[in-house]
Order: C-alpha cells, then sequence, then structure tokens
C-alpha cells in the first residue's frame, strides 16, 4: 500500500531546489508518496508545534520545543558559514553596533526563528517587533522600528534597497564559537516509526544529492520561487544554503546546532535544556 507523507517547507529557492527531485517524481520512494506543503518559515514553526505536519522544515530555534515530538533529520540543514541574518538599518553601522542596537524597536520575522535566538545572543536588550519576513524594510524605511533582521533573499539585496548592515549574525556567531550557524532544519514526526523514518531520511538525503548532481535543471526548478532575485542572485542564494552541510551535519555542523541551543538556554531564551537527536 502507498503511503501520502505531507512534507512542509518554505517557497524559497533554496528549499525548493533540495525537494526539487521529491516534487518532481525523479526518485523511487516506494510505498511513500510526498504531498508538498509550502509555507513562511514561522508559521511552519508553529504548525510543528501543534504536531500537524509528518516532515517539515523548522528553525533550530524551534527545535527546542519539539524535541519530543519530532526528531531532526541528519540532512536538509541551512547552515550560515560565517553569513546569515543580517541586521540592518537607514543610518550606516555605528562604531559599536551591539551596544547601538540596546533598546531599540527590532522588526523580527518571527520569535521562533533562528534569526531572532541568535540576535537575542548577540544582543539580549532590545523590543522585539514581529513583522512578516518580506515586510521588515518597509517598516524600517517608514520609522516604525529602528532596525531590520532581514533572512532569506533580502540577506542578499538589502544594499540595493538602501539599507546599511550593522550586524551579520553568522560572522558574529563565528568570531563567537568558531562554528557554522544552524539556521533551519529539517524534522520528522516521532509516531510514524522507525522504518517509515529510516526511508524519510534517505529520500530527503536522496533528493539533496539529485539536486547537486543535476544543478542546472534544480536551478531551473528553484527558479519559480526566488521572490524577483535574478538568476545570477538565486544561484547565489541556493550556493549559501543547500551545501555540503545540506548533504549531511557532519560532526562539526551537529556540535553547532548543540552549542547553539545550550548557549540560548544558558541565556534564558529558551526556558529547557534540550537533547539533540538526529535520523539518518
Amino acid at each position: 500500500m502507498t503511503r501520502t507523507i505531507t512534507v512542509a517547507h518554505s517557497p524559497d529557492s533554496d528549499d525548493a531546489f533540495m525537494f526539487y527531485a521529491l516534487a518532481e517524481g525523479k526518485l523511487d520512494t516506494g510505498d511513500l508518496q510526498y504531498v508538498h506543503q509550502l509555507s513562511d518559515i514561522e508559521t511552519l514553526n508553529r504548525r510543528a508545534l501543534a504536531g500537524e505536519l509528518e516532515v517539515t522544515a523548522v528553525s533550530i530555534h524551534a527545535y527546542a520545543y519539539l524535541a519530543r515530538t519530532y526528531a531532526l533529520l541528519n540532512s536538509g540543514s541551512s547552515m550560515g558559514d560565517r553569513y546569515g541574518p543580517r541586521l540592518v538599518g537607514l543610518a550606516p553601522k555605528p562604531a559599536d553596533p551591539r551596544g547601538a542596537a540596546r533598546g531599540c524597536r527590532i522588526a523580527v520575522p518571527g520569535t521562533l526563528t533562528t534569526a531572532y535566538l541568535a540576535l537575542r545572543l548577540f544582543q539580549p536588550e532590545f523590543e522585539a517587533v514581529v513583522v512578516p519576513f518580506d515586510q521588515i524594510e518597509a517598516r524600517v524605511r517608514r520609522g516604525e522600528v529602528d532596525l531590520g533582521l532581514l533572512i532569506h533573499e533580502g540577506q542578499l539585496t538589502y544594499r540595493d534597497d538602501g539599507f546599511h548592515l550593522w550586524a551579520d549574525m553568522g560572522e558574529w556567531w563565528f568570531s563567537e564559537t568558531g562554528l557554522p550557524l544552524p539556521l533551519g532544519g529539517n524534522v520528522v514526526r516521532r509516531d510514524l516509526g522507525p522504518k517509515v523514518i529510516a526511508q524519510v531520511a534517505r529520500d530527503l538525503k536522496a533528493s539533496i544529492l539529485y539536486a547537486l548532481e543535476h544543478r542546472e535543471a534544480a536551478l531551473e526548478h528553484a527558479k519559480r520561487f526566488n521572490r524577483g532575485i535574478g538568476d545570477e542572485k538565486t544561484d547565489r542564494f541556493v550556493d549559501m544554503y543547500v551545501n555540503h552541510w545540506t548533504v549531511d551535519y557532519g560532526d562539526r555542523g551537529r556540535q553547532a546546532v548543540r552549542e547553539l541551543l545550550r548557549r540560548g538556554h544558558d541565556a534564558g531564551v529558551i526556558p529547557e535544556a534540550v537533547k539533540v537527536e538526529f535520523a539518518g
């Protein structure tokens, strides 16, 4: 019998690239049939909190609240290797951006995002204003907030839009830890059972490898989700977030996940210590 598995992910070019083979039926997935749902990452985080989704992309920060219900798949990470969410403003970068951000109203793309967690570790004292990720620049420009924390394609386009970089969370995290910043990953619901979980893990890894091996076709698919940034920036964005880290976290990537969640707990942002388990 065929079993249908719902896979949810963001409508972004990097996720589209990663899931290309599964979405287009390029793989033999046996008795599992995958149905895709697309939504912004904060919505996926919230739906996972309710246990609605069998397989979904989530923020690594959100995983701190999901670990009892979901296992973290060993493939599918979005890792910022000395780059990541960017804190931007209309004013030029101050001499001490960390100090200057203290007490500011900052537009963030959701309080379960890793971007938010990283910013809290960078500067704990700010007022978070939750804004859909694609409206953050507009809120800053209108003066409704002092600064904005950009994810997705905004990390590449902020200069074109007249903004100044105050701090790159991935670069800051590397300076603190020597590790990449684990932004997102894919999780699988534990109640699917070991056999199905193992096959989901194999299929997701196979999809990522297929995309990397058929890059041109996968990029053509991904360009449909690039929100107008053009082919060159789409290629660059996919390079940033679909790479060897995505195929497998590796020891260093797994260390980065555990360190981020440990520091989040130590700082009081995450209420309970997290035991991270990787599937596949």
